[in-house]
């Protein structure tokens, strides 16, 4: 499989932030797994205290088949609730990342390029409103840059004969 050009190759960018989200991800989808597992249990209890007979073997049987279900359910959703988590936020951790070291670089007295985040990243009008509000920080040594260049290479440039000719006279 070929990877392309601007493809990231690391997941967790933002580690601390992404497994925090996902973790939040996780427990949500677990708590939501605990209530099924008492809605279930209840159930099912209700229904077997309502039999004429063997209610009290429903009750062992049901008990077992529902924390089997759990097992399973846990087992299944969250790792898989994980795993989403971690690829749903890389989406936005990406961008993130980019706009901390853009700002760093600022920070460190450098003038870095406007900046575009990937296809499929979120957070694009963040981006562009940083491009746009720093672009007059990074512009002042531009343009002095410039004026500089200008100078040297007026300075530089090989005066012409007849100037040459002036100066003798």
């Amino acid at each position: 499989m070929t990877r392309k050009p601007f493809q990231r190759r690391r997941k967790l960018i933002k580690p601390g932030l992404q497994l925090r989200l996902t973790a939040i991800f996780t427990g949500l989808c677990a708590l939501s797994l605990l209530l099924q597992f008492i809605l279930f249990q209840s159930a099912l209890t209700s229904a077997a205290l309502e039999l004429p007979t063997d209610s009290a073997r429903m009750l062992d049987l049901s008990q077992g088949i529902v924390i089997k279900v759990l097992a399973i359910s846990f087992l299944a959703c969250l790792p898989l609730t994980f795993l989403v988590g971690i690829l749903t936020t890389f989406k936005f951790a990406g961008p993130i990342w980019r706009f901390e070291t853009f700002l760093n670089a600022i920070l460190r007295g450098e003038k870095p390029r406007n900046f575009t985040l990937r296809k499929g990243d979120h957070l694009n009008d963040l981006a562009d409103l940083l491009v746009r509000a720093t672009k007059p920080l990074r512009e002042d040594e531009a343009s002095d840059k410039e004026v500089v260049a200008e100078n040297i290479k007026e300075n530089t440039k090989r005066p012409s004969l007849p100037a040459i000719l002036r100066r003798v006279s």
